[in-house]
């Protein structure tokens, strides 16, 4: 099992990054997905969820109506889109893999990726 983020980068309040997982190993389309982050000393958190096929998302308080999880079965990949970004998104941004059902909890989830930075600046 692999999961490989990539699209982070340095950017300014109001900008966007679209981060992606490419994932191999495993049938994508057999478990829910999720995004979750971490920031300079805080415990991780999560972010996104879509569920296995798609149909159903749960999001976070914080990045609810700025972000948006998507992810192609077809293609093995999850993405994150981050619109409106803020300085408080700036954190190491990590793709994991969910259970059958759509989850926000972090127990839920296992092999997680290397992360990719996000850094919101001025």
């Amino acid at each position: 099992v692999q999961l490989v983020e990539s699209g982070g980068g340095l950017v300014q309040p109001g900008g966007s990054l679209r981060l992606s997982c490419a994932t191999s190993g495993f049938t994508l389309s057999d478990y829910a997905m999720g995004w979750f982050r971490q920031a300079p000393g805080k415990e991780r958190e999560f972010v996104a969820a879509r569920s296995r096929l798609g149909t159903s998302t749960r999001y976070a308080d914080s990045v609810k109506g700025r972000f948006t999880i998507s992810r192609d079965n077809a293609k093995n990949m999850v993405y994150l889109q981050m619109n409106s970004l803020k300085p408080e998104d700036t954190a190491v941004y990590y793709c994991a893999i969910g259970g059958r059902t759509i989850t926000a909890l972090e127990a839920d989830f296992r092999s997680w990726g290397q992360g990719t930075q996000v850094t919101v600046s001025s």
